[in-house]
């Protein structure tokens, strides 16, 4: 696990009535500010500002289906081949330490996802993953990897 704190104080929110919003460059709306949803922004934004990920292979909150109970996966970063699945991102607010459950949360996922990579992040400490194909053994990597599929 490393410590960097990626939270980007200069997003655009709004404040709607009562209520806070983000603006989601990905889904393209604006979406209720919490906590979670703030690190989930700012992941995005250092992802493809910083790291080079192609924001049209960005998916947030995808749908997916585990032992029959609807879940949601908070970013999903595609192949460019379209076919497969790079990084898996879970986001937990900043008011929450990152511990056994998350990882065990963003591995059952990746069991539907088989992404290259995975992190579970609350914005300031990260732990990011890489899976090794053949033996299915996991690496814990020292920071998020540039977007350098060739696929």
């Amino acid at each position: 696990m490393f410590r960097s704190n990626l939270l980007n104080k200069s997003l655009k929110v709004q404040l709607l009535g009562s209520k806070k919003f983000i603006f989601d460059h990905v889904r393209k709306k604006n979406v209720t500010m919490t906590p979670e949803e703030w690190v989930r922004q700012s992941i995005i934004f250092y992802l493809v500002n910083t790291l080079n990920y192609p924001i049209g292979l960005i998916s947030v909150e995808s749908s997916l289906k585990y032992n029959g109970i609807n879940k949601r996966s908070d970013i999903i970063v595609k192949s460019r081949n379209g076919l497969s699945n790079y990084l898996l991102v879970e986001c937990k607010s900043f008011k929450l330490k990152l511990n056994h459950s998350h990882l065990s949360q963003v591995s059952m996922y990746n069991k539907k996802y088989s992404s290259r990579y995975m992190m579970i992040t609350n914005g300031i400490d990260h732990l990011v993953l890489s899976v090794d194909e053949k033996s299915n053994r996991l690496n814990v990597l020292d920071e998020i990897p540039i977007f350098d599929d060739l696929d």
